[in-house]
């Protein structure tokens, strides 16, 4: 059994690898742990002036949390899955607030949790190998790790579309939208690597000397569209408006959208909207953890997860199979707080 987590200190230079490739290092409470360990330990330590969070081979960045354990874990009392939550938006909130630069090079596959782990970073370097997702409302979830604060501060409706379609982005967009802040080819990673050991304190400033242009994006002759298609604040006014537009583009976005969880799209788009008017990321961590330890114990996580990860055959049979069976004091129940002691709270 290796380190799933590698950490060591460079000439001022604190890094964490993750190091669990066959499974493109979907995050374990342990590893939560270990990285929690290592950016507290660095926190006040004068001989680490910046931080990088890299991976080992060339699969992808992290394409998110074990979500397997999750699942078995919220067939029965949920537990596991939310002693997992309570790590995981914990090194979410850290980084988020953490008082020495971050950088994530973020060189291959990133979703669900490896976004968690990227997005709060200062500087988050994106290579032509970068894919960019967050697939939630496929498997029955919803885009969790901070998804309610940093996709409605995306440029205008861009977070609700991902949110929504999980929709996949190359590096192109992701760079134009802010998600990532540079990009660079994935056969300067090394040479960058040695940069930022060499000059620890302005990781910005070495991405900057490595940093190229991605080219055109994509998914800018639709901006226009997303926000207008996408701006409504029920899940039955953005299909009606998709179905009204007529466009193929609109029209396809439709018919992704009716393969997505009812109940997960409506709960994503609460979230979002919500999320956009919280003061601070750790209350949206707190709506977040209310959240999931609630819906991975519903019917659509448990089916998304048969049907994505388990059987592979992509058939999920969601409950409720309508949009307009899934009410509003079903979600409210689901966003309700917590009693006192179990609700999550940052380090």
């Amino acid at each position: 059994m290796t380190d799933e987590i590698l950490t060591r200190v460079d000439n001022g230079l604190g890094v964490i690898t993750l190091n669990r490739p066959k499974a493109i290092h979907a995050l374990n409470k342990g590893m939560c742990d270990a990285m929690i360990a290592a950016l507290q330990d660095w926190r006040d330590d004068p001989a680490v002036q910046s931080v990088l969070i890299d991976h080992a081979g060339e699969r992808g960045f992290c394409a998110g949390g074990d979500i397997r354990m999750i699942a078995e874990s919220g067939a029965g009392d949920a537990s596991e899955a939310k002693a997992f939550f309570h790590a995981e938006y914990r090194l979410n909130h850290l980084l988020f607030d953490y008082p020495k630069p971050v950088t994530a090079l973020v060189d291959g596959i990133v979703m669900g949790g490896g976004v968690g782990i990227s997005e709060p970073a200062d500087v988050r370097i994106a290579t032509e190998r970068t894919t960019y997702a967050m697939p939630e409302t496929g498997i029955g979830l919803f885009p969790d790790v901070g998804g309610g604060w940093f996709l409605p501060r995306l440029p205008g409706q861009t977070g609700v579309w991902l949110a929504l379609t999980g929709a996949r982005l190359k590096a192109a967009d992701t760079v134009a939208l802010g998600i990532h802040t540079h990009f660079m080819p994935a056969d300067q990673v090394e040479a960058l690597k040695a940069a930022l050991t060499a000059e620890p304190t302005d990781p910005k400033a070495v991405a900057e000397r490595f940093a190229a242009d991605p080219g055109p994006a994509p998914l800018g002759e639709h901006r226009a569209a997303i926000d207008r298609l996408f701006g409504h604040d029920t899940v039955e006014a953005i299909f009606a408006a998709l179905e009204a537009d007529g466009s193929d583009w609109a029209l396809k976005q439709l018919s992704v959208l009716k393969t997505k969880s009812p109940q997960s799209l409506k709960v994503s788009l609460r979230q979002i909207r919500i999320g956009a008017g919280l003061g601070s990321f750790a209350e949206n961590m707190a709506m977040e953890y209310r959240l999931g330890g609630r819906v991975v114990r519903t019917h659509d996580f448990q089916e998304g997860v048969r049907a994505v990860i388990v059987d592979k055959d992509n058939a999920p049979k969601w409950s409720p199979a309508d949009l307009a069976c899934v009410t509003d004091a079903q979600l409210d129940a689901m966003f309700a707080p917590l009693p006192a002691d179990e609700e999550w709270t940052p380090l």
